[in-house]
C-alpha cells in the first residue's frame, strides 16, 4: 500500500491509461512566436497565460514529432527548476487526432475518493483547492518523466508545450487502443512551483515523549520503531501528536508535500508502508482528496520540520474500500514534513 492516491485519482481522469506505464524519452527543444505556434510546423496553437486555463487547437491531420518537441510559450520570473526538483503544476493533455483531453487538472473532475470502494465518487470542494500534479522531475511516476522534462531549466511561472507522437511518449500498445503510434498528443504545462528538498532526509529536534494511549515512536537505521501500547483498543476518533515541531512554512490545503513516513496497524504493530524503509520519501497534494482523508485532515496547518504521529480510525483510512485489506485497521503513522512545493 501506498499512503498517497495521486495516482489513483489522476488515472480516473485518464481515458488513456497506458500513459501510466512508458519509460522515459528525450526531448527536443522547439522555438515559438508570439502567437504561441510551435517551432516548425505549426501544429498546436495555445492562448492564455500562465495561472489561466489554456485554450487549445491542435491540428489532427499535422505530422507530430517522434522525440518529443518542447517549446517555452511564456518564461516565468521564478527561480529556475533543476533535474531532481519537485514541481507542482498544471497540466492538459489531448490526443490530436480526436482533439479529446485526456487530462485537465484545471477542470479538477471529479473522482474515486481514497478508500472509497470503485466508482464511489467524491464531492468537489466549492472553494477548495484544485487537484494538480507534484512530481519528482527526472524520475518517472504517475507518469512518464518525459512529459515533464521539457520544464527543466525553466523558471517558475514558464508555460511549456510538449509535442509528439503516442507511440513514443505511450508506446506501442496505443495500437491496441485504435490509435496509430504517429498519432499526435499536445501537453501544456505550467511551473506553479518548485522545491529542490532531499527526499532523503529527515526532520531534527528533540523527540517528545508519547502522549497516553499513544504509540511509542523510536528511530532506528530504517526509520521509525512504532510500538503500539499493548492492551490500548484502537482510538474511535484520530488522533495525533506533534513530536517535533519545526519551524518552516505552514502547509496549507493546495501545497504540495515532501514527506518521509512509515506506517503500521494498530491491531498487530506490523509495518505495512514505509518511505524509509525504501531509501526515499515521497510527494503529493494536500487538501484535495489525494491521499486518505486522516492525512489531509492531520497534516494541513502543521509546518515543514514537524514530526507528525497520528492514529487513523478506518472511517478516514481505508474503511470505505470495500475489500481492502486495510479496510477495518486503524493505522498509525510516524510522517516527518521534509517540504513544501
Amino acid at each position: 500500500m501506498t499512503s498517497t492516491k495521486t495516482a489513483q485519482r489522476l488515472a480516473a481522469v485518464l481515458a488513456v491509461p497506458a500513459l501510466l506505464l512508458v519509460s522515459a524519452c528525450g526531448s527536443d527543444d522547439g522555438g515559438s512566436d508570439n502567437s504561441g505556434r510551435s517551432g516548425g510546423e505549426a501544429t498546436t496553437v495555445v492562448s492564455g497565460e500562465p495561472g489561466a486555463k489554456p485554450e487549445i487547437e491542435v491540428d489532427p491531420d499535422a505530422d507530430y514529432p517522434e522525440e518529443p518537441r518542447v517549446t517555452v510559450l511564456t518564461e516565468g520570473d521564478g527561480d529556475e527548476v533543476a533535474e531532481g526538483d519537485y514541481v507542482r503544476t498544471d497540466l492538459v493533455g489531448m490526443t490530436a487526432a480526436d482533439q479529446a483531453e485526456q487530462i485537465n487538472t484545471w477542470t479538477d473532475p471529479t473522482a474515486p475518493a481514497p478508500g472509497s470502494e470503485d466508482g464511489e465518487e467524491a464531492e468537489e470542494a466549492e472553494d477548495g483547492p484544485r487537484a494538480q500534479y507534484v512530481a519528482r522531475l527526472g524520475e518517472d511516476g504517475m507518469m512518464p518523466s518525459a512529459i515533464l522534462d521539457g520544464v527543466i531549466g525553466q523558471p517558475v511561472g514558464s508555460r511549456v508545450l510538449v509535442e509528439g507522437q503516442v507511440g513514443t511518449i505511450i508506446g506501442p500498445q496505443v495500437v491496441q487502443m485504435g490509435m496509430e503510434e504517429e498519432d499526435g498528443i499536445v501537453l501544456v504545462i505550467d511551473v506553479v512551483a518548485a522545491s529542490s528538498t532531499d527526499p532523503a532526509g529527515e526532520v531534527e529536534g528533540e523527540q517528545a515523549e508519547p502522549a497516553e494511549g499513544m504509540p511509542e515512536v523510536v528511530f532506528g537505521d530504517e526509520g521509525p520503531e512504532i510500538t503500539v501500547p499493548e492492551g490500548e483498543d484502537p482510538p474511535a476518533e484520530r488522533q495525533e501528536q506533534v513530536l517535533i515541531e519545526g519551524d518552516g512554512p505552514e502547509i496549507t490545503a493546495g501545497d504540495g508535500v515532501i514527506v518521509q513516513y512509515a506506517g503500521v496497524t494498530w491491531e498487530d504493530g506490523e509495518v505495512f508502508d514505509s518511505s524509509w524503509q525504501r531509501g526515499e520519501g515521497t510527494a503529493f497534494q494536500i487538501g484535495v482528496g489525494a491521499v486518505v482523508q486522516g492525512w489531509d485532515e492531520a497534516l494541513t496547518g502543521k509546518n515543514v520540520g514537524d514530526r507528525v504521529l497520528v492514529a487513523i480510525p478506518p472511517n478516514e483510512g481505508y474503511g470505505a474500500a470495500e475489500g481492502h485489506e486495510l479496510q477495518d485497521s486503524t493505522l498509525v503513522f510516524v510522517v516527518d514534513l521534509l517540504g513544501v512545493v
